[in-house]
């Protein structure tokens, strides 16, 4: 197998590599480890080149294979560009004896006006004296200069005023100091490890190479949306939110501290703390579920009576970082979040 045609199966993930074995016909791929079934598909796409070139999901493996051959667009480009540095040094040449012409015509200027201080050199200097504006005292000088510099200051500042810097820092320091941040934004970290796993990359199109700038040619992937139509994607997208928020939500919903805590110095009633709680879903309760459930699915492989799909679960497991115990460590950090909130708080 070619190093190009290499590249560009191996960027792809085993499950995308089983799909493409199923659409072009490869036959006893199921047991292949992710190496053979790379070396087979590379052999079969070699010998059905004539019929399966014109087919837009392998583009990518046919382009990689062609770039040895070399690409027209590189050589029009450097034609393109050799014309270009014809004409830029025709400039350059044109301007550098303009600019030759009007030094030797300052010259000869300055030679006149040189002769003219010989013959009169009193004169002269009374002449180039009157035109230099001197300040009358030092005094004037220091003053001058800490005008400028207040000047320079005051604009400064108004530039930094209205550009609203100040107002977006703080916008943004207030939105993310809160526990509910934080858990959405470990949430959010999770979904990124995950989501090449749920919602595959496939190949898009090629940016054609550009020879004045010396860049390759270069693929790009975006997510497979049809995958949005299969169980593929449905199931383990599922059980990532039902053990991530649905689950640790309901027992952060029922189990909320927060609901039946008065404030320090404000005794209330049960009936008023209920009504007023601090939060609708507890985050300290909703961290340790969320550990626990985690811990269960993705570490003991609880499927709940068969209701998560153990094929799901093993998906989910190998995508996020760092396995269930990346999870756990991400509830440690919304937990400790969560108690230091309620200290502040009280």
């Amino acid at each position: 197998m070619s190093s190009s045609s290499n590249s560009w199966l191996r960027n792809q993930r085993k499950s995308s590599l089983s799909d493409l074995a199923e659409e072009v016909g490869l036959k006893n791929y199921e047991s292949l480890k992710k190496v053979d079934l790379e070396t087979a598909l590379d052999e079969f796409l070699t010998e059905n080149a004539a019929r399966l070139s014109s087919k837009s999901e392998l583009a990518g493996y046919y382009n990689s294979r062609s770039k040895a051959l070399g690409s027209p667009v590189k050589k029009d480009s450097a034609a393109g560009a050799a014309a270009a540095v014809k004409e830029d040094a025709d400039k350059v040449v044109k301007t550098v004896r303009r600019r030759a012409t009007k030094a030797a015509e300052e010259v000869a200027s300055e030679v006149d006006a040189a002769r003219s201080a010989v013959q009169t050199p009193g004169r002269s200097l009374s002449q180039v004296a009157a035109r230099i504006p001197l300040p009358a005292t030092p005094a004037d000088v220091a003053n001058a200069v800490d005008r400028s510099t207040l000047a320079m200051r005051k604009r400064a500042s108004s530039i930094y005023r209205e550009s609203g810097i100040t107002e977006v820092t703080h916008a943004t320091r207030d939105s993310l100091s809160t526990v509910n941040a934080i858990i959405l934004l470990v949430g959010a970290f999770e979904l990124v490890y995950i989501r090449p796993e749920v919602l595959a990359n496939r190949f898009a199109f090629t940016i054609p190479a550009v020879g004045l700038l010396g860049t390759p040619d270069y693929p790009v992937y975006l997510p497979d949306m049809f995958l949005l139509l299969t169980s593929s994607f449905w199931s383990p997208a599922l059980t990532w939110v039902f053990t991530s928020f649905v689950l640790p939500a309901f027992f952060g919903y029922f189990f909320n501290l927060s609901a039946t805590s008065p404030a320090t110095g404000a005794p209330r009633t049960r009936a008023r703390a209920a009504a007023n709680p601090d939060y609708t879903v507890d985050p300290l309760t909703f961290s340790v579920a969320k550990a626990l459930v985690s811990f269960l699915v993705y570490g003991q492989g609880v499927t709940f009576g068969g209701l998560l799909s153990d094929t799901s679960i093993e998906r989910l497991a190998s995508a996020v970082y760092g396995g269930y115990k990346g999870i756990l460590t991400g509830t440690a950090i919304t937990g400790l979040a969560s108690f230091y909130d309620a200290v502040l708080r009280k």
